[in-house]
């Protein structure tokens, strides 16, 4: 047949396309509740009501007859911005004084004054005052120039990622997950980022002063377009330490290897393996969910919500926790949350996960952690709503709702069962439930009959938070701590073990049968000295045999390996989700002549749309490098440098990696790229295209991104700038060495070779002779020095930053310096006929 193969990717109809909430169409007749027939086109608000969602919630006891109006009030008012400060950020200190100081007294100000602007205020439970909340309207914002100039703050801050804004409830599950510097944390279903911008947050500010975190943050999201919104979030953090795939989270892969195998596109590794197995010491859980708790932010919800909403999505939330169980190490913790107040996504989860897990997992009472931040006990008893009947229990459930409707949504879990449905109780049988399988003689019988059952787990260890406690969105968050491998992938794993060990043993014996076959055959016949043939066949078949012999312990091995790495499916039934059959990209093929051989490792970069993470090893290139800026030889080259490209000259971009990446790429190497891998690293080379560019001595510019991990290690193409000067090229981009204000540094620039330099702010005072010490808070730009001139390599907007915070530090310590400074300042006009003060600096 002619014509293309299906290569062009299936259209969408736009016109089927997503209902637009926000327009109604002209032929909209129900704009005017008072005339159905009107076609006026005025908006309309969102409805704020709904009878199911009253109702549903009433049945549950969400919360107590006599605050259901305050919790009914707070959720139809919009929600506060909320918004969070960088703790790692070189201005952190500056950006929270700047709002305690400034806006919110200012703010404070105008509404004692019978202004009804709502000051600013922090967090109280977020740590060091660093989480924020503000409440006004677009038309405040416009009317009052104190909101105007604060709003223009909060754009500019969180376009450069000293700010992120997040609702102020989503700060939370991270608090709890208790994240320390050297910790690998897998973030399951990550997107937006603003949860995995938090936890990197917490390892880099926990971590040394001066070097990298030992441990790392995996983010991972369904969704590839959720990814790259998660990859454009977290490149403000700027880390090196940070891996972001696309997985469905349920089907993680967890990686694992037994032997230090290289191919072609590894890095050959003479020692052992760092790690052999991907294991987590945090899992964070934010599962999928209906997001009733959100319905302050989104409106939408009110007209579209239905009690069976949060149904659909129990047994998938099921599944991704028990992975995340499954792919934590032992004595780790993981958080499992929802912005959903859906008792059946949320307590029925938790319940299902802990009858599961047996005793391999706790639930973490953690009230008495951050105390400011009001909570509510988890609910143990609630009921379920289908097709508008309540049930109280599995009993109630009609059979032909039964594969909709399972028994884990419900307190006790108990799986009512009709003795006349041999087919259910055969497969409960085999799924290992028969004890939790109890017979009524009515199995569809009324709920008013029946007592409503109430959980015998501790599920008050959970917390609710509700949106009219401190006016915040709903969410739901429980901690629960693994104390051993899982049990009941523990007997499994015995028992394929036993199955192994017998397989084992029946290889063993027919090889050594065919063996003596072979060599019985050949005694029998002497005629051509078969001594040494006899001797031959007898060494090559003790070969076999413990060849043989290796590979069945191996695959042994592997099944004990595996005991971390096995989650339960909704029924009961074991998920085998890191194999790497499942996880092999489409298009990988299986040479039939080989395939009684070990199966061949897959090549790198396999993966559909995404380009292939390959170890950087061009000497050459490295050399270049390191010669051209003088890099110390302490600085880790070896290992932590990757592309994105498997042709070395067409390389663009050099990412640095933490040795904790490291060696999650090499395993990831080993296990034949089971990880597909959206983004990894840390942008810190990258090749200049200009003209002028290509005929440097070295083609590769330090990125504004990595230049903070690289800077203290530079010796060469550095030079120190007066705060003068290092003002002056932040706000004309490009200076003439003649034009700067101190002539020896106008003069040490011109002595630099063509190419990428770096600018270093120095102290006010001192010299550009003299040494400066290089910490984290040096504040330095990347230039490009060209034959008459340099010019920065920095964005418009991170000028404006660095100008704006420049001009704040130097306002708040003019007094002090006027006072230590004796006699008049050197003062000398700048190109703009303003007087700069020379020694008017501000402390690196």
């Amino acid at each position: 047949m002619g014509g293309r193969r299906g290569s062009r990717t299936q259209r969408k109809h736009f016109k089927e396309s997503r209902e637009n909430v926000w327009k109604r169409p002209k032929t909209d007749s129900s704009s005017d509740p008072n005339n159905p027939n009107s076609n006026n086109t005025a908006w309309q608000p969102f409805a704020t009501q709904n009878p199911s969602f009253d109702e549903y919630y009433k049945e549950q006891g969400l919360v107590s007859p006599e605050e259901w109006d305050a919790f009914m009030d707070m959720l139809r008012k919009p929600l506060p911005a909320a918004f969070r400060i960088n703790s790692t950020s070189q201005f952190c200190d500056d950006i929270r004084s700047l709002l305690e100081n400034d806006f919110m007294k200012s703010l404070q100000a105008e509404a004692n004054e019978g202004s009804d602007l709502e000051p600013i205020k922090p967090l109280p439970w977020y740590p060091d005052n660093l989480g924020w909340q503000s409440n006004f309207s677009r038309m405040q914002i416009r009317k009052n120039q104190t909101l105007e100039r604060f709003h223009e703050f909060l754009k500019l801050e969180t376009e450069i990622g000293n700010i992120s804004r997040q609702e102020a409830v989503s700060m939370v599950p991270p608090l709890f997950l208790d994240v320390h510097p050297d910790h690998f944390v897998l973030d399951m279903c990550a997107a937006p980022g603003s949860k995995t911008f938090q936890l990197l947050e917490i390892i880099h500010h926990s971590a040394k002063e001066g070097s990298l975190p030992d441990g790392m943050v995996l983010a991972n999201d369904l969704d590839v377009q959720r990814c790259n919104l998660l990859i454009h979030q977290t490149k403000r953090m700027c880390t090196a330490n940070l891996i972001v795939t696309n997985h469905e989270g349920q089907h993680f892969p967890g990686c694992r290897s037994h032997k230090n195998i290289s191919n072609g596109s590894e890095t050959t590794n003479k020692l052992e393996p760092s790690i052999n197995q991907l294991l987590f010491d945090r899992v964070l859980c934010d599962v999928p969910c209906s997001g009733d708790g959100t319905l302050r932010k989104a409106p939408d919800i009110w007209r579209k919500w239905n009690g069976g909403m949060g149904n659909g999505l129990h047994c998938l939330q099921i599944h991704i926790a028990m992975r995340g169980l499954s792919l934590l190490k032992v004595g780790g913790r993981m958080v499992y949350s929802t912005c959903s107040m859906n008792p059946v996504e949320n307590e029925a989860v938790v319940a299902e996960i802990l009858r599961r897990c047996g005793g391999s997992v706790e639930l973490v009472d953690v009230s008495n952690q951050l105390p400011q931040l009001i909570r509510r006990p988890g609910l143990r008893k609630w009921k379920v709503r289908d097709k508008g009947v309540w049930l109280a229990s599995y009993q109630d459930v009609r059979k032909f709702r039964r594969n909709g409707i399972v028994p884990s949504m419900f307190p006790s879990g108990r799986n009512y069962m009709d003795p006349t449905d041999n087919s259910q109780k055969s497969e409960n049988v085999e799924n290992g439930n028969s004890e939790d399988v109890a017979q009524p003689d009515d199995p569809v019988s009324s709920s008013d009959n029946l007592e409503e059952e109430v959980s015998d787990l501790p599920l008050e260890r959970c917390m609710r938070i509700v949106p009219h406690d401190q006016n915040t969105g709903a969410f739901f968050i429980a901690v629960l701590h693994k104390v051993s491998p899982l049990a009941a992938i523990l007997d499994k794993s015995v028992s394929a073990q036993q199955n192994l060990s017998t397989k084992n043993d029946e290889l063993h014996e027919k090889w050594s049968d065919q063996v003596t076959e072979e060599i019985n055959g050949l005694e029998s016949s002497s005629a051509d000295g078969t001594d040494e043939k006899v001797e031959e066949v007898a060494s090559e078949a003790d070969g076999k045999i413990s060849e043989v012999a290796s590979e069945a312990d191996e695959k042994i091995s592997e099944v004990a390996l595996e005991t971390n790495l096995v989650g339960d499916g909704p029924d009961g039934v074991a998920l085998e989700t890191n194999s790497v059959a499942a996880q092999a990209p489409a298009d990988k093929k299986i040479d039939s002549a080989k395939a009684g051989e070990k199966r061949k490792l897959q090549i790198q970069g396999k993966w559909r749309g995404v380009d292939p993470v390959l170890f950087f090893k061009d000497e050459a290139i490295i050399n270049s490098i390191k010669t051209f800026y003088g890099i110390d030889e302490s600085f880790p080259f070896s290992g932590h440098l990757v592309c994105r490209n498997s042709e070395t000259n067409h390389v663009k971009r050099i990412y640095y990696v933490s040795k904790s990446v490291k060696d999650v790429l090499e395993l990831n190497f080993r296990v034949g790229q089971q990880l597909k891998i959206t983004s990894v690293g840390l942008k810190i080379f990258e090749r200049q295209s200009s003209k002028e560019g290509t005929s440097a001595p070295c083609a590769f510019r330090i990125s504004s991104e990595g230049l903070p991990v690289i800077l203290p290690y530079i010796t060469k193409q550095i030079l120190y700038a007066s705060p003068a000067d290092f003002k002056h090229l932040l706000q004309y981009k490009t200076i003439k060495f003649a034009d700067f204000v101190d002539a020896e540094f106008g003069q040490k620039a011109a002595n630099l070779m063509l190419g990428c330099c770096v600018i270093v702010l120095r102290e006010g005072g001192k010299t550009s002779s003299d040494f400066v010490q290089l910490d984290t808070s040096t504040i330095a730009i990347g230039c490009w020095k060209g034959r008459a001139s340099v010019s920065v390599m920095v964005t418009a907007i991170d000028c404006q930053e660095l100008l704006e915070r420049l001009s704040a530090r130097m306002e708040t310590e003019k007094g002090t310096l006027a006072q230590e400074i004796s006699g008049e300042p050197d003062e000398k006009q700048d190109m703009s006929g303003e007087n700069i003060n020379l020694n008017g600096g501000t402390q690196c």
